[in-house]
């Protein structure tokens, strides 16, 4: 799975939840993708700092990103590391070899997590792997 940042023609910013990036690109020639906010097809792919892989089949439907409380935004950081840390493999530092067997399905597909170098991400990016990168507990790897 992939997720790419989307943004509507009627100024609603969203994600969406891919196969892979052919996928992406057929949803959208078929006119197949739409806004959550107005409902309309003008719908591009917009950069996006995180990505996060993911086994799970899952339809995302988002609103516009509020502004919320700085004990809100702590809670909800806390338990996206609570979820990682409960539900995906630690591979450690194998992380771009884990990433690339399951890229091209050498491995079976799962929730993995783990550390990389900077030059190891540069690769999975050309690879079209996406990571999120998030401080975790007990983690004291800079990478």
């Amino acid at each position: 799975m992939i997720v790419f940042d989307l943004s509507c023609a009627c100024g609603c910013q969203f994600e969406g939840w891919f196969q892979d990036s052919d996928d992406f690109r057929r949803l959208a020639r078929e006119g197949l993708l739409s806004c959550p906010s107005c409902d309309g097809n003008a719908v591009r792919k917009i950069l996006s700092p995180v990505a996060i892989r993911s086994v799970a089949d899952r339809r995302v439907t988002a609103t516009p990103a509020k502004v919320l409380p700085e004990e809100k935004v702590a809670d909800l950081f806390k338990s996206l590391q609570d979820y990682v840390v409960n539900n995906y493999e630690d591979v450690g530092s194998r992380l771009a070899e884990k990433s690339l067997k399951i890229h091209y399905g050498l491995e079976e597909p799962r929730n993995i997590r783990g550390t990389s170098t900077g030059a190891e991400e540069k690769m999975l990016e050309k690879e079209g792997i996406k990571l999120l990168k998030i401080p975790l507990p007990g983690n004291s790897d800079k990478n």
